[in-house]
């Protein structure tokens, strides 16, 4: 018998590796999308005649009901939400409805048609925020610098909830920064290798960015997805950090992807510290351990620091030379 899935946030950055993963198991994928006049395709148009898309909103209960029981899922992963931090900051109580209240509605339309379906949370390393001990992991102590680090511990907090009260298989993932060729162009990572890409090719000079010495633990969103299926196919539910245990500062990812296409003063093309691109409260340093997700579920991660830069100036040099 197939297995299916519903996968919402599946024209983001993660939802499509999520499912070329579940579909190269055997998997009936569906995903949910948003009613947009010119919907976000591009992420998933590899495999789009592969897998079935349905209207919905986390901010709408009805049609969350009306997807699982289209879908008629297994499992759940809730990957939707408003996911840049930056952007949290000006529309914070958008933030709180997409990411805080639009988990505890699609707990509420499990509970409703199929409380048996085993559902996945994408909690994040921003929950730690101003970091309490170093490493972070399960039992460290959450204080979210953002109003999108305070809508992931809600969402943390309703999951554990829900599994509790409920007794539903309801896991989060507690993902550390991970990046790819599908990361929006608003991220600094992506921001980073699109710029480097069109500086080598003669397109741009100068590449504008904020802090360059916050430091992250930064992995590859391709090997991330499999830590989150994992915990869906353990016999008991519970929530695990994913992340590489190495942080590198925004810097390291500038040094490496300029030398990468051989530019050796890169310093002439950088401007940092531009207060546009500053947040209101800074996250100055997460790095993870993801030590308990190895022992459980045999995980760990398998692209470097040094390989994910290099793919990402890759990916933007190829795309730049089509443009």
């Amino acid at each position: 018998m197939l297995k299916r899935a519903l996968i919402t946030g599946i024209t983001g950055q993660d939802g499509p590796y999520l499912a070329e993963l579940l579909l190269s198991k055997g998997y009936q994928v569906f995903g949910t999308v948003r009613r947009l006049s010119t919907p976000n395709i591009e992420n998933i148009r590899d495999i789009q005649e592969k897998i079935e898309l349905i209207s919905a909103d986390l901010l709408d209960q009805s049609s969350l009901t009306e997807a699982i029981e289209e879908a008629q899922p297994d499992e759940i992963y809730n990957l939707g939400a408003m996911s840049f931090v930056k952007a949290s900051f000006h529309q914070p109580v958008l933030t709180g409805e997409f990411t805080a209240l639009g988990v505890t509605r699609m707990l509420e339309a499990i509970r409703t048609v199929n409380p048996r379906i085993r559902f996945y949370q994408a909690s994040s390393s921003e929950m730690f925020g101003q970091v309490t001990e170093t490493p972070q992991k399960e039992t460290t102590r959450f204080y979210p610098r953002s109003p999108y680090g305070v809508a992931k511990v809600y969402g943390h907090y309703i999951t554990l909830n829900y599994r509790e009260s409920y007794n539903m298989f309801a896991c989060s993932g507690i993902l550390f920064n991970h990046e790819s060729p599908r990361r929006g162009i608003e991220f600094v990572t992506r921001k980073i290798s699109n710029a480097v890409a069109r500086i080598k090719l003669g397109k741009q000079d100068k590449l504008v960015l904020g802090n360059m010495e916050a430091k992250r633990d930064w992995g590859f969103a391709g090997d991330y997805v499999e830590a989150m299926w994992k915990m869906l196919q353990h016999a008991t539910p519970d929530d695990y950090v994913v992340a590489t245990g190495e942080s590198h500062s925004v810097r390291e990812f500038v040094e490496l992807a300029f030398g990468h296409v051989g530019i050796k003063n890169w310093e002439n093309h950088v401007i940092s510290n531009d207060p546009k691109h500053l947040r209101p409260a800074e996250v100055d340093y997460l790095i993870g351990d993801y030590s308990k997700a190895k022992k459980v579920l045999g995980w760990e991660p398998k692209t470097s620091f040094k390989e994910l830069v290099e793919m990402m100036v890759d990916a933007d040099l190829e795309r730049e030379k089509r443009l």
